[in-house]
């Protein structure tokens, strides 16, 4: 299973087919050596449970369902989501 990327903590993940590091942009994890692209699933930095994303009026925020409320797009991580 691919590690998490935490913004704040500069974790790096691997690509599952050449093991080189992803980078996160607009959304998704790419590997710029194989083209590997993994969609990336925001998280609750607390529990670690998938986000619900509410987008409104052009502003994006995130909420946690398991008891933690809205939570700051500074403190959301992100892992990449596998099939």
């Amino acid at each position: 299973m691919l590690n998490t990327l935490l913004r704040r903590r500069k974790v790096t993940i691997h690509c599952e087919k050449c093991q080189q590091p992803l980078r996160l942009s607009d959304g998704e994890f790419i590997c710029d050596r194989c083209s590997a692209h993994y969609p990336a699933q925001p998280v609750c930095p607390d529990c670690h449970q998938p986000l619900t994303v509410l987008k409104a009026c052009g502003a994006v925020d995130y909420f946690c369902q398991h008891g933690h409320g809205l939570i700051s797009r500074r403190r959301v991580q992100f892992q990449p989501s596998t099939p």
